[in-house]
């Protein structure tokens, strides 16, 4: 009786110890594929904040030039640029 209560009582804390060796790799599974997401998001944020501010600059080079055709504008010469 004692033999079958030990036996019983050791195939329980085997598959206890089982069972949470395998939910702590599910847990650290999920833990790592919720960190890879945000990487994720934080490459796509990056790369729109860059096609943004691509934009921005192209629409500024536009403008720019836009402006040069209707005004004239003097470069300004080396001497000038030291004073400032």
């Amino acid at each position: 009786m004692a033999d079958r209560r030990a036996k019983a009582t050791l195939a329980g804390a085997v598959l206890f110890c089982t069972l949470t060796i395998v939910a702590v790799h599910f847990q650290q599974h999920q833990e790592r594929s919720t960190m890879y997401q945000g990487v994720l998001r934080d490459d796509e944020r990056r790369h729109e904040k860059m096609r943004q501010r691509q934009e921005d600059l192209e629409a500024s080079q536009r403008k720019r030039e836009l402006y040069e055709r209707v005004q004239a504008v003097d470069k300004p010469s080396n001497s000038t640029l030291s004073n400032a």
